[in-house]
């Protein structure tokens, strides 16, 4: 007999999950250039003549995927992050991640790297490299005197290395010509503009890693909201859960930001407007805010390369410009 909890979950992931299939499917239809669906998967055509085919699977369709991808790590991460640290207003980049992948996308811009790792080029790998240098030194911080993890080092290492990258971001800039400087202000300000799969096949198996994880850590997200001291007199191994939280959601935020860069606030607004919908309870709360992250992601995109059309935007501008009064709102009525 099903329990009123799998009801719930069940109804909800299959709401947000339409929603999020719905945009995946509709994002490439619509664009600057109108295309025929019909026409684009009229495999009679060559693909070479067939521009709907083009536009379709190469201009839209990866960046549709992107977005998904991107929206529902983020958001995600974003809803762990607040379970770990107690703290609503946390989100993917309070621990340093997002600045340690700036800083390593800006060292690859600036100085010319052509490496390829796993086929990826150098900016989005040198992100990934370092986000999880940035990890590294904020989990070193944060376990120098505690058995376990302090969540109040963790937050102020986060807020330090955040500061510290920041300054080392500054300091690469003055080193970069015109051309550079435009591309590092376009990554900072996160952008989905990718015209092929392979970002997103390397990005693939650490985001399946890290929802593994997600999907483990609901019942322990919830013992930690009441704090470690009830946690572990409900039998959870705290230390563990802690670990498996910061890791997981540092390992989603740099492979988002490796993808789509820094793009900001979806990590807080998605967490807080399913809170809103569905309740507090993370066993249902992660997979919704996940499949609606995907979505919410997807639509700002479509915002992005369609409101001032030929001109596309950079979907942080998007997110910043939504995420920026819901921040302000949220601030006030916490107060």
């Amino acid at each position: 007999m099903t329990t009123p909890l799998g009801r719930r979950l069940v109804t909800t992931v299959a709401i947000f999950g339409l929603m999020a299939v719905g945009a995946i499917v509709l994002a490439p239809l619509v664009g600057s250039t109108s295309i025929s669906l019909g026409r684009a998967f009229d495999f009679h055509v060559p693909f070479a003549d067939n521009t709907d085919a083009q536009i379709f699977f190469i201009a839209r369709l990866p960046r549709t995927l992107a977005g998904a991808l991107v929206g529902a790590m983020l958001a995600s991460a974003g809803v762990v992050l607040q379970g770990l640290l107690r703290n609503p207003l946390a989100t993917p980049f309070t621990l340093g991640v997002s600045a340690g992948a700036a800083l390593g996308a800006m060292l690859a811009i600036t100085f010319g790297w052509s490496f390829a790792w796993l086929g990826v080029p150098a900016a989005p790998a040198a992100s990934f490299i370092g986000s999880m240098a940035a990890v590294g030194v904020v989990y070193a911080l944060a376990r120098a005197r505690h058995r376990g993890i302090s969540t109040n080092v963790l937050l102020l290492a986060g807020v330090t290395m955040n500061a510290f990258f920041s300054a080392l971001i500054l300091f690469v800039q003055y080193f970069a010509n015109f051309a550079e400087t435009y591309r590092i202000l376009r990554w900072l300000m996160g952008d989905l503009d990718i015209s092929s799969y392979e970002p997103l096949v390397t990005a693939l198996p650490l985001a399946v890693v890290s929802l593994a994880v997600f999907a483990w850590l609901a019942r322990p997200l919830n013992l930690l909201s009441l704090g470690p001291e009830s946690a572990e007199t409900h039998g959870l191994d705290v230390t563990r859960a802690q670990r498996a939280a910061f890791f997981s959601a540092s390992l989603a935020t740099g492979a988002a930001v490796s993808v789509g860069g820094p793009i900001g606030f979806i990590g807080i607004i998605i967490p807080h407007l399913v809170r809103l919908l569905v309740g507090s309870d993370h066993r249902i709360v992660l997979p919704a805010s996940a499949l609606f992250g995907a979505a919410f992601l997807i639509a700002c995109d479509l915002v992005a390369r369609t409101v001032m059309a030929p001109i596309e935007l950079p979907v942080g501008v998007i997110t910043a410009l939504i995420g920026g009064p819901f921040f302000l709102w949220l601030l006030v009525r916490k107060r």
